[in-house]
């Protein structure tokens, strides 16, 4: 299997308009799977008298980090067939670090999984996902 640089991943992620509006910098990629900042955005706000994160991007989030650590091996990033998502806490004003690591890698379908941290190391959210990863054709 292709080990992707930190150089290369950090090219592949940031190649879609959405992933660069999320920010994405990779801050760790080896064996044991991938860490990247997302830089906070006004933008990502739901309520503004609370000032917390919606959901939704806390979803790209995990999606993004667990697509990527298995585009860390394969030297592309996957579809994604399925993606769950687990929420522990407000994620408030900050930029958010995802570690990710592949769970299963498999010929066609593989498993990726990923926790999100705020700037003070709190869990934010969690999740896992299912990729397709059969060779294109």
């Amino acid at each position: 299997m292709n080990e992707t640089g930190i150089a290369r991943l950090q090219e592949l992620i940031t190649r879609g308009p959405f992933n660069r509006w999320l920010n994405f910098t990779v801050l760790r990629s080896d064996d044991a799977g991938i860490e990247v900042r997302a830089g906070w955005r006004e933008d990502w706000v739901v309520n503004p008298e609370r000032r917390y994160t919606h959901g939704g991007i806390l979803a790209a989030i995990v999606d993004v980090a667990a697509d990527y650590a298995i585009a860390a091996k394969l030297g592309r990033p996957v579809p994604t067939i399925d993606v769950r998502v687990d929420y522990h806490k407000a994620a408030m004003p900050g930029d958010l670090i995802a570690k990710a690591r592949i769970v299963r890698m498999g010929s066609q379908y593989s498993t990726a999984e990923a926790s999100i941290f705020d700037q003070e190391g709190a869990l934010v959210a969690s999740g896992r996902g299912t990729y397709f990863t059969a060779p294109p054709k």
